[in-house]
Protein backbone atom coordinates (compact mmCIF):
# COMPACT_ATOMS: atom_id res chain seq x y z
CA UNK A 1 0.00 0.00 0.00
CA UNK A 2 1.21 3.76 -0.81
CA UNK A 3 1.67 5.97 1.49
CA UNK A 4 -0.75 8.85 0.69
CA UNK A 5 -0.18 11.61 3.63
CA UNK A 6 1.56 14.42 3.69
CA UNK A 7 -0.83 17.15 2.38
CA UNK A 8 -1.98 19.75 4.17
CA UNK A 9 -4.00 19.48 7.47
CA UNK A 10 -5.39 22.98 7.23
CA UNK A 11 -5.73 23.54 3.39
CA UNK A 12 -6.68 27.36 3.33
CA UNK A 13 -4.16 28.51 5.76
CA UNK A 14 -1.18 26.02 5.16
CA UNK A 15 -1.63 26.70 1.25
CA UNK A 16 -1.55 30.43 1.66
CA UNK A 17 1.44 30.30 3.63
CA UNK A 18 3.10 28.16 1.29
CA UNK A 19 2.33 30.70 -1.45
CA UNK A 20 3.31 33.30 0.04
CA UNK A 21 7.08 31.76 0.36
CA UNK A 22 6.79 30.07 -3.11
CA UNK A 23 6.10 34.20 -4.40
CA UNK A 24 8.63 35.39 -2.25
CA UNK A 25 11.04 33.40 -3.65
CA UNK A 26 10.47 34.27 -7.39
CA UNK A 27 10.13 37.74 -6.76
CA UNK A 28 13.26 37.97 -4.66
CA UNK A 29 15.62 35.13 -6.62
CA UNK A 30 18.16 33.57 -4.83
CA UNK A 31 17.17 34.43 -1.60
CA UNK A 32 16.22 31.15 0.60
CA UNK A 33 12.70 30.87 1.91
CA UNK A 34 11.61 27.85 4.22
CA UNK A 35 8.92 26.16 4.24
CA UNK A 36 6.38 23.96 6.27
CA UNK A 37 7.40 20.30 6.26
CA UNK A 38 4.88 18.23 4.35
CA UNK A 39 6.08 15.20 2.54
CA UNK A 40 6.14 12.81 -0.30
CA UNK A 41 7.04 10.05 -1.14
CA UNK A 42 11.12 9.16 -1.61
CA UNK A 43 12.92 10.43 -3.37
CA UNK A 44 10.75 14.30 -3.04
CA UNK A 45 11.86 17.01 -0.96
CA UNK A 46 9.73 18.46 1.69
CA UNK A 47 9.93 21.87 0.01
CA UNK A 48 8.87 19.98 -3.56
CA UNK A 49 6.42 18.13 -2.21
CA UNK A 50 4.71 21.59 -0.88
CA UNK A 51 5.18 23.09 -4.14
CA UNK A 52 3.15 20.63 -6.17
CA UNK A 53 0.74 20.62 -3.42
CA UNK A 54 0.33 24.15 -3.63
CA UNK A 55 1.17 25.10 -7.85
CA UNK A 56 -0.15 21.89 -8.99
CA UNK A 57 -3.79 20.38 -9.94
CA UNK A 58 -5.57 18.45 -12.63
CA UNK A 59 -5.28 21.38 -15.51
CA UNK A 60 -1.06 21.80 -14.79
CA UNK A 61 0.98 19.35 -16.86
CA UNK A 62 3.69 17.73 -15.05
CA UNK A 63 6.88 15.63 -15.78
CA UNK A 64 8.73 13.80 -13.66
CA UNK A 65 12.48 12.60 -14.44
CA UNK A 66 14.66 10.04 -13.11
CA UNK A 67 13.98 8.37 -9.83
CA UNK A 68 11.02 10.81 -8.97
CA UNK A 69 8.65 9.24 -11.72
CA UNK A 70 7.82 6.33 -9.91
CA UNK A 71 4.77 4.85 -8.94
CA UNK A 72 4.64 5.58 -5.40
CA UNK A 73 5.06 9.50 -6.32
CA UNK A 74 2.67 9.17 -9.50
CA UNK A 75 -0.10 8.09 -7.09
CA UNK A 76 0.86 10.82 -4.15
CA UNK A 77 0.70 13.12 -7.15
CA UNK A 78 -3.20 11.73 -7.99
CA UNK A 79 -4.54 12.03 -5.05
CA UNK A 80 -3.46 15.50 -3.29
CA UNK A 81 -3.18 17.09 -6.48
CA UNK A 82 -4.46 15.37 -9.85
CA UNK A 83 -1.61 16.34 -12.17
CA UNK A 84 -1.54 14.59 -15.39
CA UNK A 85 1.88 13.56 -15.69
CA UNK A 86 3.29 13.95 -19.31
CA UNK A 87 5.90 14.04 -21.78
CA UNK A 88 8.77 16.42 -20.97
CA UNK A 89 7.96 18.89 -23.97
CA UNK A 90 4.66 18.66 -22.62
CA UNK A 91 4.85 19.98 -19.38
CA UNK A 92 4.29 23.46 -17.05
CA UNK A 93 5.89 21.87 -14.33
CA UNK A 94 8.96 19.49 -14.21
CA UNK A 95 10.23 17.43 -11.38
CA UNK A 96 13.70 15.85 -10.63
CA UNK A 97 17.47 15.98 -10.06
CA UNK A 98 19.11 18.59 -11.97
CA UNK A 99 21.16 15.69 -14.10
CA UNK A 100 17.54 13.71 -14.69
CA UNK A 101 16.02 17.13 -16.03
CA UNK A 102 18.97 17.39 -18.79
CA UNK A 103 18.69 18.05 -21.71
CA UNK A 104 16.76 21.35 -21.23
CA UNK A 105 15.75 21.85 -24.58
CA UNK A 106 13.12 19.51 -24.00
CA UNK A 107 11.50 22.26 -21.93
CA UNK A 108 8.89 25.18 -23.10
CA UNK A 109 10.27 28.28 -23.42
CA UNK A 110 7.37 29.98 -24.36
CA UNK A 111 6.78 31.76 -27.86
CA UNK A 112 6.99 35.16 -28.62
CA UNK A 113 3.15 36.07 -28.72
CA UNK A 114 2.88 33.71 -24.59
CA UNK A 115 6.27 33.74 -23.72
CA UNK A 116 3.98 32.29 -19.73
CA UNK A 117 3.57 29.26 -21.99
CA UNK A 118 7.07 28.26 -20.93
CA UNK A 119 7.78 24.88 -18.50
CA UNK A 120 8.88 25.75 -14.38
CA UNK A 121 11.95 23.18 -13.72
CA UNK A 122 11.55 22.20 -10.13
CA UNK A 123 15.06 21.00 -8.87
CA UNK A 124 14.54 18.70 -6.34
CA UNK A 125 17.11 17.53 -3.63
CA UNK A 126 19.64 20.78 -4.11
CA UNK A 127 22.39 21.39 -2.12
CA UNK A 128 22.38 24.79 -1.19
CA UNK A 129 26.05 24.52 0.49
CA UNK A 130 27.84 24.79 -3.14
CA UNK A 131 30.07 27.40 -4.48
CA UNK A 132 27.37 30.65 -4.87
CA UNK A 133 27.29 32.59 -7.89
CA UNK A 134 26.04 36.05 -8.02
CA UNK A 135 22.94 36.95 -9.09
CA UNK A 136 21.64 40.51 -10.53
CA UNK A 137 18.22 41.51 -11.99
CA UNK A 138 14.52 42.41 -11.16
CA UNK A 139 13.73 41.58 -7.38
CA UNK A 140 17.54 42.32 -6.51
CA UNK A 141 18.86 44.53 -4.41
CA UNK A 142 22.00 45.18 -6.02
CA UNK A 143 23.15 41.60 -5.95
CA UNK A 144 22.50 38.15 -4.32
CA UNK A 145 24.18 34.50 -4.24
CA UNK A 146 22.73 30.89 -4.95
CA UNK A 147 24.59 27.73 -5.91
CA UNK A 148 23.39 26.75 -8.68
CA UNK A 149 24.02 23.23 -10.39
CA UNK A 150 25.92 24.68 -13.46
CA UNK A 151 26.13 27.94 -15.23
CA UNK A 152 26.10 27.67 -18.72
CA UNK A 153 22.54 26.45 -18.54
CA UNK A 154 21.40 29.55 -17.17
CA UNK A 155 23.54 31.76 -18.90
CA UNK A 156 21.95 30.63 -22.50
CA UNK A 157 18.31 30.25 -20.70
CA UNK A 158 18.68 34.21 -19.47
CA UNK A 159 19.94 35.39 -22.96
CA UNK A 160 16.55 34.12 -24.28
CA UNK A 161 14.61 36.04 -22.27
CA UNK A 162 11.58 37.39 -22.24
CA UNK A 163 11.43 33.57 -23.48
CA UNK A 164 12.93 30.82 -21.40
CA UNK A 165 12.42 28.80 -18.35
CA UNK A 166 12.27 29.14 -14.58
CA UNK A 167 13.46 27.14 -12.16
CA UNK A 168 13.00 26.85 -8.19
CA UNK A 169 15.31 24.78 -6.21
CA UNK A 170 13.99 22.17 -3.68
CA UNK A 171 16.72 20.38 -0.51
CA UNK A 172 14.64 19.96 2.35
CA UNK A 173 11.97 22.10 3.46
CA UNK A 174 14.47 25.25 1.71
CA UNK A 175 13.02 26.70 -1.58
CA UNK A 176 14.63 29.49 -4.03
CA UNK A 177 13.85 30.62 -7.44
CA UNK A 178 15.74 31.69 -10.51
CA UNK A 179 13.80 33.48 -13.43
CA UNK A 180 14.61 33.65 -16.36
CA UNK A 181 14.99 37.45 -16.14
CA UNK A 182 17.81 36.96 -13.47
CA UNK A 183 21.44 37.62 -14.85
CA UNK A 184 24.04 34.80 -13.71
CA UNK A 185 26.68 37.13 -13.25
Amino acid sequence: MNDLSGGFSNAAVESATAFRAILNAMARPGQIQRLASHHGPAPISAAAATLLLVLTDRTTPLHLAGAHDNPGLRDWIAFHCGAPIVAAEDAAFALGHWVDLAPLDRFSIGTPEYPDRSATLIVDNHSFDGEAVELRGPGINGSAALALPERAAFDTNHSRFPLGWDAFFCGGNQLAALPRSTEVC
